[in-house]
This record gives C-alpha cells, sequence and structure tokens, in this order.
C-alpha cells in the first residue's frame, strides 16, 4: 500500500498524517511542539511510522507546511513544501467541495481563507493579537481549573451569555475577573469569551471579507464547540467542523505531494528511517553582517554536517550549500 505523508509543523502543535493512494487517512499524530520542533519532528516521525513495512504500507513522497515546513523539508525530505494558506484550503476542499470560507484557528495566530470555485480567492491573517487563539483559552482554562478539553462543554451548557470585552485578551482577561467577582455562572462567562472572541476575529480577521457557505471551521481550537456555536449564532450560518479538524494542514500537504508524485513520476525526496531517525539534528541561528539587512540565518546540521540555510534575503548562506564541503561555514 503505498502512503503519503503530511506533516504541519506549528509554534505549538506538531501534527503528522499518512493518507493511502485513496485520500482515506490511514494514521494521525497531534502532539505539542514544546518549542523544539527538531525533536517534535523526530518523535513524530517515529510515531506515526512505526510498524510500516512493505506489507503495512511504504511512504512514497513527504509534504510539510506550518511555519516549520522548512526544517521538516529538511529533516524529512519534502517532496511538496507548501505555505498554510495552501495546505487548509486544499484539505477544506478535499473534504468539502464547493467550500468557500475557511476559518482557521491554530495556537498562535488565526486566518481566514476565501474559496471560489475551490482556488483561494482572498484570505488574511494574524499574528499580533493572542485573543481567540489557542494559547489563549489554554490561559483561560488554567486560570479558571477546567481542562481545556472540557472548555467548550461548558461554554455549550449556557442559558444567558455575559457580554464580555473581547476587543484585546487583556481585557478580556479583565472582564472575566470582573463578571466571576459579580458572581456571574461560569458557564454563561465562558459562552460569554467564545462570542467575544468571535466577534474579534470578525472584526479583526475577517473584516472587509464576504462570508459566505459552506463555511469550514478547522485547526485545533475548532475543538471547543462554544466558539463553533458563537460562529454560528454571529454569523447566522452553518460552520462546519471537520472529523480530523486538528490535523487538516497536514492532511493538505500530504494531498497535494500525492498529487505532485502521480503528475512528475519522479522519485520521491524522503529520506527514510535511516536518515531520520538514526542522526543528530540540531538547529541554530547567527545574525549574517555581509549587508545592513542583518538577516538571521539559520542553519540546521545533522551530526555537524550543514543540511540547509535559510532567512537570508540574498541568498548567499542558502546557495553555498550547494558548494564543495571545504567551502562550508559552519556556525
Amino acid at each position: 500500500m503505498n502512503l503519503y505523508l503530511g506533516v504541519d509543523i506549528g509554534s505549538v502543535s506538531s501534527n503528522f498524517i499518512l493518507l493511502d493512494q485513496n485520500g482515506r487517512l490511514y494514521r494521525k499524530l497531534y502532539l505539542r511542539t514544546l518549542g523544539n520542533p527538531v525533536k517534535a519532528l523526530k518523535d513524530g516521525y517515529a510515531s506515526i511510522s512505526d510498524g510500516l513495512d512493505k506489507q503495512h504500507g511504504k511512504i512514497r513522497a513527504v509534504g510539510s507546511t506550518g511555519s516549520g515546513r522548512h526544517l521538516a523539508a529538511v529533516l524529512l525530505g519534502a517532496d511538496v513544501v507548501k505555505n498554510e494558506i495552501t495546505a487548509h484550503a486544499v484539505a477544506a476542499s478535499h473534504l468539502f467541495p464547493g467550500a468557500k470560507t475557511i476559518i482557521e484557528i491554530g495556537g498562535q495566530d488565526s486566518k481566514i481563507i476565501i474559496l471560489r470555485n475551490n482556488i483561494v480567492h482572498d484570505f488574511a491573517m494574524n499574528t499580533v493579537c493572542a485573543a481567540g487563539t489557542g494559547s489563549f483559552l489554554d490561559q483561560q482554562s488554567a486560570r479558571l481549573n477546567i481542562p481545556i478539553q472540557e472548555f467548550g462543554d461548558y461554554a455549550v451548557k449556557s442559558g444567558h451569555p455575559v457580554r464580555i470585552a473581547g476587543r484585546c485578551g487583556v481585557f478580556a482577561e479583565s472582564d472575566m475577573i470582573h463578571k466571576q467577582q459579580m458572581g456571574f455562572p461560569v458557564e454563561d462567562i465562558i459562552m460569554g469569551l467564545c462570542e467575544a472572541l468571535v466577534r474579534n476575529y470578525l472584526n479583526n480577521v475577517g473584516k472587509g471579507k464576504k462570508i459566505e457557505e459552506p463555511v469550514v471551521f478547522q485547526g485545533g481550537v475548532a475543538a471547543n464547540r462554544g466558539l463553533a456555536k458563537a460562529f454560528e449564532k454571529i454569523l447566522g450560518l452553518k460552520i462546519n467542523v471537520p472529523a480530523h479538524y486538528e490535523v487538516m494542514g497536514a492532511i493538505g500537504a500530504a494531498i497535494l505531494a500525492r498529487e505532485q508524485m502521480e503528475l512528475s513520476h519522479s522519485p520521491t525526496r524522503f529520506r527514510g528511517d535511516n536518515f531520520v531517525l538514526e542522526g543528530n539534528f540540531t538547529s541554530n541561528s547567527h545574525e549574517c553582517s555581509g549587508c545592513p539587512n542583518l538577516c538571521e540565518v539559520v542553519c540546521i546540521k545533522r551530526d555537524n554536517e550543514v543540511l540547509a540555510y535559510w532567512g537570508d534575503r540574498c541568498k548567499k548562506w542558502e546557495s553555498s550549500i550547494k558548494q564543495p564541503r571545504d567551502r562550508l561555514k559552519v556556525v
């Protein structure tokens, strides 16, 4: 059986999936990056590939996405490297043909993607304000001593959501504390927070966007049923949450990798178990003083051998990797 590996490396979570040749999900893995994407990549690949062989499936191609997509491409040997917008759009269109709006909220950022005829027509991202992202909801669930997995369940029990100021994460938290001190039920406060975060999302990320059905809500925060309910209430539209909402970026990357291999018929760049599991990978960065840009250049090495550089605008460091080994400058 041919399998296609999709990897989505983010600042909060690292997601791995395997699709079979018919586009069905064979395996999936969602884990926390914990500030160490190299370790997350090795551990995640070891887990998702455990037990694979020629009889149970062989990886034929790899696709990577997310903020750590270039790192994943170097360590694993990706055939396709795509940004999150493209990967999420492909996955949503695959599972919901004709989808027109994608609401994607992850651990550190949020996005809106407008599709027309299964093609990205417009998009917007918010990477500045934490309000509404997974990290902010983690903080509030910890403060209320409620497991994050149960946060949305509390919200949907609300009968009368209270009004929470949601334009800023700091103000939202202060308002929640104030409402607690006034004695409002915790489920009404949480649902009020969900509605506030939806208003914040629509007034910032979704500002000026024409939101049409079908609407797909994905990303790790889609686990919160309260937010999905709040979107439906405020938009007046049905919100579709995929069964595998948390790994949609990885699914899109795997679909693109499969399509690439079917079109090109070229050998995969996948490096294989020996390279990925047995090597000692490290990454570091330095500031290049070659010009006034002072680019931060990231270097990834395996057993002290430089595999790749990126981050330099002039591509001096990136292109140096193609030069003979003795001319490389290891940092």
